[in-house]
């Protein structure tokens, strides 16, 4: 069963991979965080799946503005 929602996020990895690729090189470098939320949240959802990578990528993306903190954040 975990197995199917590790495969259910392949699609979102595709959506991140073409955010780095084909947007991000052309926006200026705002993350706070090591590793860069778009790195994040591809590990999060291979490690985790598609519910739980999914809910700890939108908990750092939120986070990442300049009122909240910085630094190395890793994947739990």
């Amino acid at each position: 069963m975990k197995k199917i929602f590790k495969t259910l996020a392949f699609p979102f990895i595709l959506l991140v991979r073409f955010y780095q690729v084909a947007i991000s090189p052309y926006t200026p470098a705002t993350c706070r965080f090591e590793p860069t939320c778009s790195h994040y949240t591809i590990e999060a959802l291979q490690k985790h799946g598609i519910f739980k990578g999914g809910w700890l990528s939108i908990k750092r993306i939120l986070s990442c503005h300049p009122w909240g903190k910085s630094g190395y954040d890793p994947v739990p």
